[in-house]
């Protein structure tokens, strides 16, 4: 079914004797505004292609993968999950978005009827079976940037440019922040800023923050080709801007926050009422910390994720405290020895927190607060 589709909107748009004629073809891109849900809430992009004399009206979309492969959540894991273009109608497009209230901001693209023949004839030609699968790449390769990318392709120039960042020294997680911020994913964000190491903090120029769809919206807006402005005309699709709505609830700063006082208030004034809480808390505690570190050495080294790389994190979640962690009812003195180390090397780690290359999650703050605690009493074990 797929493919006779395919190969009708192919002849219908290359072999209608009406083409010979005219271009007939506008072509515009497509931001649609962030969802409730994660995987949505950075927004997304899309190309229309509309045919006036043929009458057709499509949308190729970059940003597909399929959810009901076997083997989906490994790929996805291991960063090895193909996405791939599909072709649309746009009415069936924009009833998906205004099921879900999400506002649709389109802008019709200024190119020559030729080049605008070249785009569509790229576009099919990535839809093809043999070619539509590409290795998604959140930062650098994704179903926004390769839109831009197939734009220049087609016209053989890159967009020139005026500055779209909010201000100097702008990261990859600094805009992704503005997101998570704004959705109220106060704990997705904690986890994403675990897990993506010290290429995120990398300082965005105004290309590499077009992997962001309302970042290639406001290039397309400041953008020239051959001297004349990208944007022909600009409009709204579906009005839904103030539908997205910050989720208020308990962030991961306000338990962890709760948990140090907790454990610091029992740890320094009844610590001998409660030997038996402690020595169950500290088991899962460290625990816990440590099976992040191999969490963290995983991404790092066992997938093909390049933003899990040079992962700073590792400082606090330390991979040892998992084996150390069984060893805690046993009272030898190298034990002691090492919570001696934890205690200093934590204390040196809070002194030096503001000024390493990978921004931290403020709620790990009174994360490493309770590991710096707990490892000073652990070392005074007698």
């Amino acid at each position: 079914m797929r493919r006779s589709l395919f190969a009708f909107l192919l002849f219908t748009f290359y072999f209608s004797p009406a083409q010979t004629d005219t271009c007939g073809i506008r072509i515009s891109l497509l931001t649609c505004t962030p969802g409730q849900e994660l995987y949505s809430t950075f927004g997304h992009s899309a190309f229309r292609v509309f045919d006036s004399v043929n009458n057709a009206d499509l949308v190729f979309n970059y940003g597909t993968f399929d959810f009901y492969d076997p083997k989906f959540y490994n790929k996805f894991v291991k960063g090895k999950l193909l996405y791939f273009v599909s072709i649309d109608t746009l009415p069936s497009f924009l009833a998906e978005y205004d099921y879900y209230k999400r506002g649709i901001t389109e802008q019709a693209i200024n190119i020559s009827c030729d080049d605008k023949q070249k785009l569509l004839a790229a576009l099919f030609e990535n839809a093809k079976e043999e070619n539509k699968y590409y290795r998604y790449d959140f930062n650098y390769d994704n179903c926004t940037t390769r839109l831009r990318d197939m734009l220049e392709k087609a016209v053989e120039q890159q967009l020139e440019t005026k500055n779209i960042l909010p201000k100097p020294g702008t990261t990859f997680r600094n805009l992704i922040h503005v997101y998570l911020d704004r959705g109220g994913q106060q704990w997705s964000k904690l986890g994403i800023d675990m897990l993506l190491g010290n290429p995120m903090d990398k300082k965005v120029t105004n290309r590499e923050a077009m992997f962001l769809p309302d970042y290639l919206l406001m290039a397309f807006d400041s953008s020239e080709l051959n001297g004349q402005p990208v944007v022909q005309e600009k409009k709204i699709l579906l009005n839904y801007f103030e539908s997205y709505k910050t989720r208020s609830g308990i962030t991961p700063f306000i338990v962890f926050g709760g948990l140090f006082l907790v454990v610091a208030g029992l740890s320094f004034f009844t610590r001998h009422s409660w030997n038996l809480f402690f020595k169950i808390f500290d088991f899962f505690f460290f625990i816990m910390v440590g099976l992040m570190g191999v969490l963290i050495l995983f991404m790092w080294f066992g997938t093909e994720h390049a933003m899990c790389k040079n992962n700073f994190n590792l400082l606090w979640a330390l991979p040892t405290h998992l084996p150390i962690a069984f060893m805690l009812f046993n009272k030898k003195a190298w034990i002691n020895s090492y919570f001696r180390f934890v205690f200093f090397y934590s204390l040196a780690l809070l002194v030096a927190w503001f000024f390493l290359p990978q921004q931290f999650n403020t709620a790990l703050l009174p994360v490493i607060g309770t590991i710096l605690i707990r490892s000073f009493f652990l070392s005074q074990r007698k």
